[in-house]
């Protein structure tokens, strides 16, 4: 038996540990899960006879050592500013490694020793990153080998509620980790390519300035900038792009009234604030408002920030509850954005039966024989339940065929790398398809780039 370890059980796992213990009986495969919650991962495990869930603190290091030497291949499901740690082991020790995350600078760091060591340390094979890059070259590769000159790329994602599922004027639940959703596209403005020339969005304005999708058969999206849509531009190989721009998938409406929280100051993470365990959710709004000895709370926030009392956005801030009195807060020296986490948490975690969806969608335009062209390839997979997510599917069946494959050499690929090459991204897409994670593909009328002021 082979020892495939998993480091941690978060909500993107279940997919993964399903897969590999499916797959156990053929491919000699021994699961262990391991996590500081022991009793979610034995409940992943599921008493299969291969697998194995345990409880583990990655920051104990003879533990960590332990696990890590005694595996055959690691596959980090942590928080990607632990991926680190786990990567110095698995260099010390000789194992392979798969994440989902991104290539930070210390992964890339490694890449000699990984390579000199005859080793792969597999990155970004999640959905985005991931999926993206795989169904992005996929495309790209095709086009250049018809001899057709790239000219314009736009990709976009986005987890979302399923539309049986989709039972508030939000449009919203929480898919994956709700910290990361309040606290999107801080840190410096968004950058992307527009018809040769380099565009800016500052965190103030990346919410009101959207570009709109329509999906077939799921209607209309609109999507916002991510943080910098050049990092890939040379590794896609598309030095040569015109306009290159990678966004955000939300439903229409969603940024406009995200913007809200956004002006009064409550997305910020830079700050605590004064005793705010005993503060009231009405409390916290008021405290980013003037003070007024007759104006009530929702009197100045209408005021302050021009929302008319029939605006649909002021509906969606009353059903989020932020003017009861007697919801606490309870977080002890909290930030704005942790704040706001707990109160969104109310309303837009998924319940049991409530069903997710990931929507994927990317934009190529090409120059073929003097004519432009463009291919339109979008992806939408509907999640189970809870547990059982489209964010876990579309996270964790890639990690799960990527990791078998690896640990069966069947990329001859070394150091650290991400599914961008043909040998990983073509067999990886068609073994996705028969979960239903398929692309479908059309031609349409070539309109450049098209970024709207929603």
């Amino acid at each position: 038996m082979r020892t495939i370890l998993i480091i941690g059980a978060g909500k993107s796992t279940a997919y993964l540990v399903q897969y590999l213990l499916q797959k156990s009986e053929a491919e000699q495969l021994r699961v262990i899960l391991a996590d500081k919650n022991s009793a979610f991962a034995e409940k992943l495990i599921n008493q299969h006879p291969n697998g194995q869930a345990i409880a583990f603190d990655v920051f104990n290091e003879e533990q960590r050592h332990k696990q890590i030497k005694n595996a055959d291949i690691v596959v980090s499901m942590l928080p990607a500013r632990f991926h680190i740690e786990v990567a110095k082991d698995c260099l010390k020790f000789g194992k392979n490694m798969v994440t989902a995350s991104y290539v930070s600078d210390e992964m890339q760091a490694l890449h000699k020793e990984v390579e000199a060591k005859g080793l792969l340390f597999l990155n970004e094979m999640g959905v985005d990153p991931g999926i993206d890059h795989m169904s992005a070259m996929a495309v790209i590769d095709r086009i250049k080998a018809n001899g057709g000159e790239m000219i314009l790329f736009e990709s976009f994602t986005g987890g979302l509620v399923a539309p049986e599922s989709d039972n508030n004027l939000w449009n919203y639940k929480f898919t994956w980790n709700p910290r990361n959703v309040v606290t999107a596209g801080q840190g410096g403005a968004a950058k992307f390519l527009q018809e040769g020339k380099f565009k800016y969005i500052p965190y103030h304005r990346l919410f009101r300035r959207t570009e709109f999708l329509e999906v077939d058969g799921y209607g209309r999206f609109e999507a916002y900038a991510n943080r910098d849509s050049l990092k890939y531009q040379s590794i896609y190989g598309l030095d040569a792009i015109h306009t290159l721009y990678r966004g955000t998938i939300r439903r229409v409406g969603f940024g406009k009234a995200w913007q809200i929280f956004i002006m009064l100051g409550m997305t910020d993470d830079s700050y605590t604030i004064e005793d705010s365990e005993h503060m009231s959710y009405r409390d916290f709004i008021n405290s980013f408002l003037p003070y007024s000895h007759s104006d009530s709370v929702e009197l100045k926030l209408r005021h302050q920030l021009k929302i008319d009392q029939d605006d649909i956005i002021w509906e969606k801030l009353e059903e989020l509850d932020l003017f009861n009195p007697n919801k606490k807060v309870e977080l002890k020296n909290a930030t704005p954005a942790q704040i706001l986490q707990k109160i969104l948490m109310d309303s837009w975690t998924l319940k049991q039966e409530d069903k997710d969806m990931i929507v994927m969608y990317h934009k190529f335009g090409y120059e073929l024989n003097g004519k432009k062209h463009q291919i339109d390839a979008t992806m939408v997979c509907k999640g189970d339940n809870q547990t059982y997510t489209a964010m876990a599917k579309t996270v964790g069946l890639p990690i799960a065929i990527g990791a078998i494959k690896v640990l069966n050499n069947e990329f001859n690929l070394k150091g650290v790398q991400i599914p961008i090459k043909k040998v990983i991204y073509k067999p990886i897409l068609k073994e996705l398809e028969d979960f239903d994670i398929i692309f479908k593909e059309k031609e349409v009328k070539y309109l450049g780039y098209n970024i709207l002021n929603a």
